[in-house]
């Protein structure tokens, strides 16, 4: 019969029946259906993970932003806040053996400190010039690099460490071999004896010197510089003390001998 050549017509679309090109073509289309399946999970999943890594309640870890020290001020300084300088003249405070700044800021003094240790600086409030029955803040650098603002009392010759911390707001930093920190304390406090009312005036000492474990140990000098008169937040000043390197040429014995050589040297011996 002319019809029973041809292939059933239902037969044309199983595999493995019906014409050999129909077989080959079959076989082409799987092995390019073999090599689309995994391009297109590849697709999918770089897609995912392109979309969800934007949506803020994806858990991918992130590292906590850190806000960078910002540097202190010292052209503010005598204007809207108070300076002390210890050092080498015309020095600031990256340069300064020792440099500390105050304002007030509402109801809280900001303080500013930085010296040229890799252990701890320090500020106390004091009735006279003398170590011992003082109110002292210390910005220490501990092991593991960190800068923590601690509460002292001098008893005597020793600073003994106070639980109650009136410092808020602080920050720290250690870099270039020095100490800096920035703290607020409130002006007004409970009455309490380690602790001072800052809108009285007084005595401010400056210290400075290593640390051990980040415990703090003698400070760097044996008589470290104490202000002249005694201190009063309400009052900005910008302050310079010679260190004892530049003492000796700057006092007036010095200067006249200076000058009685140099006039000696010019005249010549008779």
């Amino acid at each position: 019969a002319p019809h029973s050549a041809g292939p059933p017509p239902r037969s044309a679309g199983i595999p493995g029946h019906g014409h050999p090109r129909s077989r080959a073509s079959l076989r082409a289309g799987a092995r390019a259906g073999g090599h689309s399946l995994p391009t297109c999970s590849l697709v999918l999943v770089f897609y995912l993970v392109m979309v969800y890594s934007d949506y803020s309640g994806y858990p991918f870890p992130t590292a906590p932003p850190v806000d960078p020290f910002a540097k202190i001020r010292v052209d503010d300084c005598g204007k809207t806040k108070g300076c002390f300088r210890y050092g080498k003249p015309g020095c600031n405070a990256e340069t300064c053996d020792y440099f500390l700044s105050y304002r007030r800021i509402g109801a809280d003094v900001e303080f500013e400190l930085s010296a040229d240790t890799d252990g701890w600086v320090a500020v106390g409030f004091s009735s006279d010039k003398k170590m011992g029955g003082d109110d002292v803040m210390a910005c220490v650098h501990d092991d593991n690099g960190r800068v923590r603002i601690q509460h002292f009392y001098n008893v005597g010759q020793w600073a003994k460490e106070i639980q109650r911390n009136p410092a808020r707001d602080e920050e720290g930093v250690f870099e270039n071999n020095r100490v800096t920190c920035r703290f607020k304390r409130p002006v007004y406090v409970p009455r309490e004896e380690t602790i001072v009312d800052l809108h009285l005036s007084w005595y401010y000492l400056f210290a400075w010197g290593p640390a051990i474990q980040g415990s703090i140990t003698r400070h760097d000098i044996d008589s470290p510089p104490v202000s002249e008169r005694v201190v009063s937040i309400y009052k900005y000043e910008d302050i310079f003390m010679p260190s004892a390197a530049y003492q000796t040429f700057s006092s007036p014995f010095c200067l006249l001998l200076i000058v009685a050589l140099t006039f000696y040297l010019l005249m010549g011996t008779p």
